[in-house]
């Protein structure tokens, strides 16, 4: 890509842009921000450690929405984290309104772009950005599953002893605590995890999968994660940049997959230089489907469908 915008440089977006900066995922990264200096000076630090990182990337930052005109690619990674005790869907509110302001701007200064939702509550908030735009389901995009998939595979290197490098898992559904953490498609090069693991480890396996991320807020407590949402991100990244059609779980808008419409989910969709480029819908237990039900009452609730 030729420039990637980043909404928010707060500690996602930060952590993002040094990934995208160092692997050079685009010729020109901005950082925007409410506070000029601010982004500028992220902005600035990142762009100092290229010689030492080796990459081109030129990295610019500031407040003024004008600075990602002609973007190729827009993360919206702005609005506030979540705080302990709080759920995801407890941000609706306060990053609504962020975020609509956001869209306007991409609207008017990048009409062209992809755009990229990670701030939460993702599936909520990448529904209302597709709504505000207009644009068609394959421009906008949440994360979600590449990052929920990761914990869990995390959690399974962890319980086998096995390295991560060979395990594969998929999540799916609403980005909270009803996730649907897919156990039979996971597995350790091509072999069942439940090869390896009873069932008591699996069960525990996907609870810590649900709560990943409350846990890190637990005990950081004075900030959300950020380093494996960044990579999460970065990942998806990747596969647009260079065009690479990875099968990745990420938030979607369906259009009659798993028998749903005018909602956002975590699927596995192909994913590509033109964003989402199909979404994959998998055949499901009875079990699955009834997981999946309640992740997406949950999700239409918070919408108020």
């Amino acid at each position: 890509m030729k420039k990637i915008t980043i909404i928010g440089p707060g500690r996602v977006g930060e952590s993002t842009a040094q990934i995208i900066a160092k692997t050079e995922l685009c010729r020109a990264l901005v950082l925007l921000g409410r506070q000029a200096g601010k982004a500028k000076g992220i902005a600035l630090d990142i762009q100092e450690s290229a010689p030492l990182f080796r990459f081109d990337t030129r990295v610019s930052g500031g407040a003024d929405p004008a600075a990602m005109v002609d973007s190729d690619l827009v993360i919206f990674t702005a609005g506030l984290p979540r705080k302990p005790g709080m759920s995801r869907s407890d941000l609706v509110d306060a990053n609504l309104g962020v975020l609509r302001e956001a869209v306007d701007n991409v609207m008017r200064h990048a009409p062209n772009a992809l755009l990229l939702i990670v701030t939460n509550p993702v599936d909520v908030l990448t529904y209302h950005a597709w709504r505000q735009t207009g644009w068609g389901r394959h421009r906008v995009l949440g994360l979600s599953g590449v990052l929920d998939s990761a914990r869990m595979a995390s959690f399974i290197a962890h319980e086998t002893g096995f390295s991560v490098k060979d395990i594969a898992t998929l999540v799916i559904g609403g980005h909270g605590d009803a996730m649907v953490p897919l156990t039979r498609y996971a597995g350790i090069n091509g072999i069942p995890i439940s090869q390896f693991l009873d069932t008591e480890t699996i069960d525990r396996v996907i609870e810590k999968t649900r709560q990943g991320g409350a846990e890190i807020l637990a005990l950081k407590e004075s900030s959300s994660a950020y380093d494996s949402p960044a990579a999460s991100v970065a990942a998806m990244v990747d596969a647009m940049a260079r065009n690479r059609r990875r099968i990745l779980p990420c938030v979607a808008i369906l259009d009659g997959e798993y028998g749903e419409r005018d909602i956002a989910m975590g699927v596995p969709i192909i994913l590509a230089g033109n964003g989402v480029e199909r979404v994959i819908e998998l055949p499901l237990t009875s079990g699955e489907s009834v997981a999946l039900a309640r992740s997406i009452a949950q999700l239409r609730e918070t919408l108020g469908q």
